[in-house]
């Protein structure tokens, strides 16, 4: 059960933009902006940053439908979410992904652990300055959404063909709900 008084059976973020519409335009945009605007790094790739900093955040919501986004983006029979999720280090993914991953890592801790030379190893694997941008900054706001969602206890379904259906429609886009 929530902390506040949000609409009954909305899960995660959902219910609480719709508590207060007038913050949730904004958080909504951002995600927009963040996971389906342009950007060098993949739909597919920018969710599983989102995925992967709400599994360090230990936030089950947005883990979980980030992963299921990231999972349409990438193809249903693609093990790379679970891989990362399991072991990013041995994961299948390319080393700037690896070292990019890495820095979402430390933003996730706090920015300041990211040091110049997890930058220098990123661009020294291809990373430029637009794909570092957007690797903090997904991190940065996924820390904050996690800490929202967990903040006000927000629904956390537990069955995964809930999140299936969520990943499906956030691949869609990130349009402020209106109702449940």
């Amino acid at each position: 059960m929530a902390h506040i008084n949000v609409p009954e059976g909305v899960p995660g973020i959902r219910s609480l933009v719709m508590f207060r519409p007038e913050t949730g335009k904004y958080l909504y945009e951002l995600a927009e902006v963040l996971l389906r605007g342009e950007s060098p790094l993949s739909q597919a790739d920018r969710e599983l940053i989102a995925a992967y900093v709400s599994y360090r955040n230990d936030c089950m919501f947005c883990m979980n439908s980030h992963a299921a986004a990231a999972r349409c983006l990438y193809g249903e029979d693609d093990t790379t979410v679970d891989d990362v999720l399991k072991d990013m280090q041995q994961a299948n993914i390319s080393p700037k992904m690896k070292a990019l991953l890495n820095i979402a890592g430390k933003v996730q801790i706090l920015g300041k652990e990211v040091k110049a030379e997890d930058i220098e190893a990123a661009r020294a694997l291809g990373a430029t300055d637009k794909e570092l941008h957007d690797t903090v900054l997904i991190a940065a706001s996924f820390s904050m959404f996690n800490r929202y969602v967990d903040g006000l206890a927000s629904l956390t379904p537990t069955d995964p063909e809930a999140y299936k259906e969520m990943g499906k429609r956030m691949v869609q886009g990130y349009a402020l709900p209106t109702k449940q």
